[in-house]
């Protein structure tokens, strides 16, 4: 045998019940291919760099492994582009809890430690077809600018005519009033109906016109590509859900923007537990969704999590600590405190003194910072940040006011005290023994799943469109990367076992 038929075998040694595609088929119909042989054939694709469906039905018609996959079928790619992007929308995930519970029976991996991190994969999204949120609210604030001088001047005309009821109604138009579509739509209707009465006022005709083919749908596509913008920034018209975003992967250097997605991942051993996409370019709010879907997956949140700074914010923690998941994650400053210059800095509050039972900072001059007032920030995803305003009494005269602040006046901080408390403890956390072998191995679990699957398997830009199929394109890579890991175990164990 070859070593392809070698591996293939070795991929798929476990058995998955018949029971979980019953999902993907209701029946009824001719019959269809087996779920299983085409998700075999599928997974062996994916795992020989094979992504495209017409290549892989390619290669089931040429390449023996897969052949002997397919048992001598020949779906096309259609049936095979269909099934792993409809018919496996409600399955594949029940099929990758499957494979992870298969290879925690079998002591791949135990569950108790889970590092997370996040890379940007390129949508299959045309570069230059980008709709930026800031363009389209100050296009749709010139719109209702156009729409409120429009009726401004149908209503002189009007009064000119003595026209006052329909005066009347138009006047109730503020000039900063914004007009939503179903309501200009109405005044419109108004106009129309107007016109009927006066068929030969050229300026209400003239008016109307504008309206229906101008205006009205502008405001129209405007306010659709506000709800596909969502909170984001920016969106491709190629691909909606895809967000422009800065790739690593940027050979012409000029940090141009692409549409892509955050693709968040869990490792254990470089095995893969959980996998999300998110329209997000920073890592800092993928956290606590990523969190949800691994504990669907997994039935539970893991011990302890591992992560860089990019999900070093105070909401991370405070739901970390609420979930009573050990989190050995670094803050944005962590690197930087180890500097003589950080240290020396006595500008930096990390480097006075609180006294909590007074409620105040001393400086390293020794002035006395004092409580003042608390103010919060709520963030769009509804978490609250308090903080507290602290001032001194006097700077007047201290030598190290130069060195301390830029300001004129007295000294004031802004600080939150809760996110002083979880830096304590992560910094706590990553100087122990165990937490610093934690953050070490980090840098050999995600970052090297990653690197396997845009360098060694080549993945560097999604074949499909829209969140929901390219989630499930992850799901298929995800699937594909935890066999054969599990296959490259099995070949070391069995080398170890001969010597």
């Amino acid at each position: 045998m070859s070593n392809q038929q070698i591996q293939s075998n070795t991929l798929f040694s476990f058995n998955i019940d018949d029971a979980i595609f019953d999902a993907a088929y209701p029946g009824g119909g001719r019959d269809s291919y087996h779920p299983k042989m085409l998700t075999k054939v599928i997974i062996y694709a994916y795992t020989q760099r094979i992504y495209s469906s017409r290549q892989i039905a390619k290669a089931v018609r040429e390449n023996i492994p897969f052949m002997w996959l397919a048992g001598r079928q020949r779906p096309d790619f259609r049936t095979l582009n269909r099934f792993r992007s409809q018919r496996m929308k409600d399955v594949l995930e029940t099929v990758f809890t499957a494979v992870l519970q298969f290879l925690a029976d079998e002591k791949y991996i135990s569950l108790e430690h889970y590092f997370v991190d996040g890379t940007k994969i390129e949508a299959n999204a045309n570069r230059y077809t980008f709709v930026w949120g800031k363009a389209v609210s100050k296009h749709k604030a010139k719109l209702q600018a156009k729409v409120h001088a429009l009726f401004v001047d149908i209503e002189a005309v009007e009064k000119q005519e003595e026209q006052e009821h329909r005066g009347q109604d138009l006047s109730e138009l503020g000039e900063s009033a914004e007009i939503g579509r179903e309501k200009l739509e109405q005044m419109t209707q108004a106009l129309e109906s107007q016109l009927l009465e006066k068929p030969k006022d050229k300026p209400l005709k003239k008016a109307v016109q504008k309206l229906r083919k101008d205006l009205m749908p502008r405001l129209l596509k405007y306010e659709q590509y506000q709800v596909l913008l969502g909170d984001r920034n920016s969106f491709s018209k190629t691909d909606p859900d895809a967000t422009f975003m800065r790739m690593k992967e940027d050979h012409i250097r000029n940090g141009q923007l692409k549409p892509g997605y955050n693709v968040q991942i869990g490792t254990e051993y470089q095995f893969i537990l959980t996998y999300s996409l998110h329209p997000r370019p920073t890592d800092t709010r993928c956290l606590w969704p990523h969190m949800e879907k691994a504990r669907r997956i997994l039935g539970k949140l893991p011990q302890t999590v591992i992560a860089d700074a990019g999900y070093g914010s105070e909401e991370n923690y405070a739901y970390l600590e609420n979930e009573h998941v050990k989190a050995v994650v670094k803050y944005g400053s962590y690197h930087k405190e180890k500097s003589k210059a950080w240290k020396e800095n006595i500008g930096k509050i990390e480097n006075w003194t609180y006294d909590e039972a007074e409620d105040t900072w001393k400086c390293p001059a020794g002035q006395m910072l004092h409580f003042r007032k608390e103010s919060k920030e709520t963030l769009e995803s509804g978490y609250e940040i308090r903080k507290r305003h602290y001032r001194s009494e006097s700077c007047d005269g201290c030598l190290l006011k130069e060195r301390c602040t830029r300001s004129t006046g007295n000294r004031e901080v802004v600080v939150s005290l809760e996110r002083l408390r979880y830096q304590k403890q992560a910094r706590e956390i990553l100087r122990s023994e165990d937490g610093y072998a934690l953050a070490v191995r980090r840098m050999t679990e995600p970052e090297s799943v990653f690197e396997q699957l845009k360098n060694n398997r080549g993945f560097r830009r999604f074949l499909l469109r829209g969140m929901e199929k390219v989630t499930l394109e992850v799901g298929w890579l995800s699937l594909a990367h935890n066999l054969l890991k599990q296959a490259a175990n099995d070949q070391k164990r069995k080398a170890a076992i001969l010597q």
